[in-house]
């Protein structure tokens, strides 16, 4: 399966190379797109696109998902509900930017089901293309057996690289802008999660450089996807002394709004947080990332001794934030310090605290994100909370150490 899938990424790149120059990008035909039901069980996607491009397609289990790679694809216009359709064996699907020149569409499946039938035939003349993927009914041993991401080492090879550590005493904190890509958050109406909390950390970003003495790193600066472990990881690469996750989620149910701070603990401090952390903690799979193999990293990090000293640390980074977002005016949560166990606060050895800077499910909180000069004053307030920390980490160091 899995060598049959690369061999289509081979054969989709030459058609479409032969086609025309693929400098541009692929656009989606919505009104000649579409998801169907066919008979014996068989289930049908079908995208127009502007041009040939390159494409791989495999599937993950639990859940199951069909992930389709495109390099690359302008979903414009495209929208989830047109594109299912009826579509009773496909439960939902999402499209977007997944890694910087790369486009991702997951469906996840109503029932385990493979592809039978992939092609991509490219018009000669006109350079358009039309991908078809038909899957049908399997065995849900074959399809576990035969989940799981083809292993190109070229995918790999295309990831960013990793920041360098500084060498002098230089303090550096970690910027996480929560979602993107394939992965849009909360949304209400035209307003993403995704997009909210890049514009906020890209402005939390410039505030703490202008500060002087400040080493900002961001876990993404565009619209692309990074994986939970990514985003831990880069930490650790950037030898970060602080981790900041920025966050406006939305309730499914019960209220919450205001400003609020998370810490790790492996037990939630109330069942709100106990519910954000879990659709936190689902970024990966509607992004499509193959988790098999990824329990025992996450073991190692929850066991890292190093928390003994950390702990204290990151509860007075939350404090410090709480205090200066407090005095800004901007709304608190009545219960402002909470625990959940988030995974990007996993890092054993770094102060890590997740801000759900508002909540997109509470109009009060929807208004304030959407006002650039309440946002503004956020960006301040947080910025001020980073650096009073900073300033009363380093005073208490050198007790800590005696």
């Amino acid at each position: 399966m899995r060598a049959v899938l690369i061999s289509i990424v081979m054969w989709a790149t030459a058609l479409s190379a032969a086609a025309q120059d693929l400098s541009g990008l692929a656009r989606v035909d919505m009104g000649a797109s579409s998801i169907e039901e066919g008979w014996f069980g068989s289930t049908t996607l079908t995208l127009s696109l502007s041009q040939g491009v390159p494409f791989r397609v495999f599937v993950l289990d639990e859940p199951a998902r069909l992930v389709v790679d495109f390099r690359e694809v302008d979903f414009a216009g495209v929208t989830s509900q047109a594109l299912m359709g009826d579509s009773e064996s496909l439960s939902s699907v999402r499209f977007g930017t997944f890694k910087p020149g790369w486009s991702r569409l997951v469906a996840d499946l109503a029932k385990p089901m493979l592809p039978v039938e992939i092609g991509m035939p490219v018009d000669t003349a006109t350079g358009r293309a039309t991908l078809k993927i038909t899957l049908e009914d399997a065995d849900p041993q074959d399809f576990a057996t035969r989940a799981g991401a083809p292993v190109d080492p070229t995918w790999s090879a295309q990831a960013a690289a990793a920041p360098t550590p500084p060498q002098d005493d230089t303090f550096v904190v970690v910027l996480d802008p929560g979602h993107g890509g394939v992965d849009p958050g909360a949304v209400r109406d035209s307003t993403t999660e995704k997009e909210l909390m890049l514009g906020i950390g890209l402005a939390l970003r410039d505030v703490l450089r202008r500060a002087g003495g400040v080493e900002v790193v961001m876990t993404r600066d565009t619209d692309v996807f990074v994986s939970l472990t990514g985003r831990v990881a880069l930490a650790h690469q950037a030898g970060a002394d602080a981790f900041v996750s920025l966050h406006a989620d939305a309730l499914r149910s019960g209220q919450a709004r205001g400003a609020t701070f998370y810490t790790l603990s492996d037990e939630a401090s109330d069942a709100a947080s106990a519910q954000l952390a879990e659709q936190h903690d689902r970024s990966d799979i509607i992004a499509g990332v193959d988790l098999s193999g990824t329990d025992d990293q996450v073991a190692s990090v929850l066991m890292d001794l190093a928390r003994v000293e950390t702990m204290p640390r990151t509860h007075m980074l939350s404090s410090a934030l709480i205090a200066t977002v407090g005095a800004s005016g901007s709304p608190l949560n009545k219960r402002p310090r909470r625990e959940a166990s988030f995974s990007v606060l996993k890092s054993a050895d770094i102060p890590s605290v997740l801000v759900e800077v508002g909540f997109l499910s509470d109009a009060r909180d929807l208004a304030n994100l959407r006002d650039p000069v309440w946002r503004a004053a956020m960006v301040q307030a947080l910025a001020d909370g980073i650096l009073a920390w900073r300033d009363a980490d380093l005073a208490v160091q050198p007790l800590v150490r005696q």
